[in-house]
């Protein structure tokens, strides 16, 4: 049966990339209604074509709104952000004077830093979601989806009782939709396992062009993952954040089974000319660790080699 919200009417998926359509394209096959800000190209394209979704339980079309004016989400009541997280910080300041004080904010976004950026710009609820789906965009309308799809919430401050009113119905919302979602009373930990998956995966599937199955059938590559993750813990650690080396590695191994035909979204970036999150992933675990005096030259080398990359974008 699909759950019907009263306080989720107006939905808004700020940034239409392959996460955004994922999750945004459940809700509206699911019979909400929700909205795709996007650049004028996709958005034409959406509002023409439809949504192709093709997953891996059903191959649809679905007919979706779509647009490229930011000030329609002056009526949005959830905005589910999904633009890349070097765009964070100017696409909020730009909706600022435009968002209703009742628009919740969920970060579907990589990184750890996005809910704390976007929190210094606007007053609204805004939660973190930690993302788990292999997805990319093939063309302007169709998103592929190479596995899994579910969410964690939660507010990485203090929870209010509004707060757990706002995560309640952020699950019902999704778990209607056939989107597994519960709150995770560790949000924070849980971002940064992510984030680990992040730093571990994504700058190599940039730099080889290559999935996360065939990046762990090469042993050079594996000890390089392992020693990316050796530097991760220890700034994470100096962050508060205890994770050992035997759950890191465990979730870099649910990756590689679990999404193996996957390529980063780094990869996926490079591939079409863009300028990556590489800044927000490896570049802050180097940032973090200049700051505390660790050394993290395995993650400065990959780092490197996706900036040198990017120097070549026009």
């Amino acid at each position: 049966m699909i759950y019907k919200t009263q306080r989720y009417q107006k939905i808004y998926v700020l940034g239409a990339g392959a996460v955004g359509c994922f999750f945004g394209g459940m809700l509206a096959r699911a019979g909400h209604e929700v909205t795709f800000i996007a650049r004028p190209e996709r958005a034409e394209a959406l509002n023409s074509l439809g949504l192709e979704m093709d997953c891996k339980a059903f191959h649809e079309t679905i007919q979706v709104k779509a647009s490229s004016d930011l000030s329609d989400l002056r009526d949005a009541d959830l905005v589910l952000l999904s633009v890349k997280s070097l765009d964070t910080e100017g696409t909020l300041t730009q909706i600022k004077s435009v968002l209703p004080s009742k628009a919740v904010i969920l970060s579907l976004q990589n990184g750890v830093a996005n809910v704390e950026i976007a929190s210094k710009i606007i007053t609204n609820p805004v939660y973190a979601a930690v993302v788990y789906v292999a997805a990319g965009m093939i063309g302007q309308s169709t998103m592929k989806h190479h596995g899994r799809g579910e969410l964690l919430v939660g507010s990485i401050s203090a929870s209010s009782p509004t707060d757990d009113e706002n995560l309640q119905e952020i699950c019902k919302l999704f778990e209607g939709a056939t989107v597994p979602c519960s709150i995770a009373p560790q949000i924070q930990r849980d971002m940064w396992l992510k984030f680990l998956v992040n730093c571990s995966f994504n700058a190599i599937s940039g730099i080889g062009q290559i999935s996360y199955g065939e990046m762990v059938k090469s042993p050079g590559i594996v000890k390089l993952i392992k020693e990316i993750t050796k530097e991760f813990l220890a700034i994470a650690a100096f962050e508060d954040v205890k994770i050992s080396m035997s759950e890191a590695l465990a979730a870099n191994d649910s990756i590689a089974t679990t999404m193996v035909t996957q390529i980063s979204s780094t990869a996926q970036d490079l591939a079409k000319g863009k300028m990556t999150e590489i800044n927000f992933l490896n570049g802050y675990i180097v940032e973090l660790g200049k700051r505390y005096g660790v050394p993290t030259p395995y993650n400065q080398s990959v780092y490197a080699l996706v900036k040198m990359m990017e120097s070549k974008i026009k």
